[in-house]
């Protein structure tokens, strides 16, 4: 089932009514602290949540640990710490382009375990978010369009070539300030295919 709420929501408040398994907030005038924490309380089903293109500045906390896609696009959102995802154990897709994310804290991703497909193009990263190597079930990463100027060989791939981790199906790095000649070949003895590599040139 799913509920597109185009209602005046401000901050929220109190604890959402229906229980469908999909929520689409996008385009509220939400303001910055977005979503009160235990709004979708008891919403045990609840499965993809969209809020995009309000003036929220943070990712809402206390979101039902059902959730497989969460999709945050269009946001003022600019840090991801250590307790933005926590719970969030059954997340399989997390969308957060068009924000100004320039820190992901390390140990972030930890909180989601089984997460497949990361999008955080379009923001102000500096660098590769800490953890990609750890992760075992990540396959596409979308990093094109942020402020990256280098990229380590252990940042997206474990040291060891024996590790069990998913071969990554579309790594994104486009239109960031570093050059592919600057990354080593090595940085993506992960990646299923070469192809899926998207490098191009900064803008």
């Amino acid at each position: 089932m799913f509920q597109q709420c185009s209602c005046d929501v401000a901050h929220g408040a109190g604890s959402l009514a229906a229980s469908p398994d999909l929520w689409e907030l996008g385009t509220n005038p939400l303001k910055s602290l977005g979503i009160e924490n235990g709004a979708f309380q008891g919403m045990k089903k609840l499965s993809y949540i969209r809020i995009a293109d309000t003036n929220i500045t943070t990712i809402p906390q206390g979101l039902p640990a059902s959730l497989t896609e969460l999709h945050l696009d269009g946001n003022k959102i600019s840090k991801i710490d250590a307790a933005s995802l926590k719970g969030l154990n059954n997340l399989a897709k997390l969308g957060l382009s068009f924000n100004s994310i320039s820190v992901v804290d390390n140990g972030s991703l930890a909180n989601t375990p089984h997460l497949r497909e990361l999008h955080l193009d379009n923001n102000k990263l500096i660098k590769v978010p800490g953890g990609m190597a750890e992760h075992k079930y990540i396959q596409v990463v979308y990093l094109h369009n942020n402020n990256i100027a280098a990229v380590g060989p252990n940042d997206f791939c474990p040291p060891g070539y024996n590790t069990k981790k998913a071969s990554y199906s579309s790594v994104s790095l486009f239109s960031n300030p570093v050059q592919y000649w600057e990354i080593q070949p090595s940085t993506f003895r992960c990646v299923y295919v070469r192809s899926a590599i998207h490098l191009g040139n900064y803008k």
